[in-house]
């Protein structure tokens, strides 16, 4: 029993730098999806509507960003509150039970953001690109070349796609935008991953505070 009281005051001590941490990957990840959106840094396409529909769904901004953000902003502060008020009238202080849905809710928006741009980034970005040399009719058009493959099985569209770079000159506007929509997207894929990683361990911490939040008093 001791042992487990000196492992949850460990994994709070801890929380003091997931805290700052979430609130740096929200961050990051509200500047890579908005990045999605002005593809080549322009705002031309976005103006036209030519965005990636997964780009425009913005997994990276309210799930990613707002979602983590807030949910840890909002328990941060109920535990300062709750701190002040009872932290000196109390032997055995308790974590207040109203933060342990603030890092549930940081842990679905990072999922949620992880599972989105998983999507956008097998799928492809929506492009200008010619149809009569992808075996999709005649002329150029707007649409998702990796996408619609025709009899190609999933596995192997996202194989050529993803490590084949001599496809990507398929797309002829945005200029540069397969390069764009992969690095973005896989960041947003490793932000997420380790925000989903880091509001773990606040709901582990939570948990085992709750449990032996009164060694804290011995």
């Amino acid at each position: 029993f001791p042992s487990l009281c000196r492992v949850a005051m460990c994994v709070g001590k801890c929380s003091r730098i997931v805290g700052p941490c979430l609130l740096v990957l929200g961050t990051l990840s509200v500047a890579a999806n908005i990045l999605l959106l002005f593809p080549g840094g322009s705002s031309k396409y976005l103006a036209e509507g030519h965005i990636s529909k997964h780009a425009k769904a913005m997994p990276g901004i309210w799930g990613g960003g707002i979602a983590v953000s807030t949910a840890v902003s909002t328990a941060s502060f109920l535990v300062c509150l709750w701190s002040r008020e009872e932290g000196m009238e109390q032997v055995a202080p308790l974590h207040p039970p109203s933060t342990f849905s603030f890092p549930q809710l940081a842990l679905l928006g990072a999922a949620a953001c992880f599972v989105l741009s998983g999507v956008g980034l097998t799928n492809g970005p929506l492009c200008f690109y010619n149809a009569s040399e992808h075996g999709h009719g005649h002329g150029t058009l707007w649409g998702y070349p990796f996408l619609d493959t025709g009899s190609q099985e999933l596995d192997a569209r996202t194989e050529n796609y993803l490590h084949d770079r001599h496809t990507w000159s398929i797309c002829l506007e945005p200029a540069g935008v397969v390069a764009w929509n992969v690095v973005l997207f896989s960041l947003l894929l490793l932000v997420s991953a380790t925000e989903m990683v880091l509001a773990s361990l606040q709901i582990l911490n939570g948990c085992l505070g709750c449990l032996c939040g009164f060694c804290e008093g011995k």
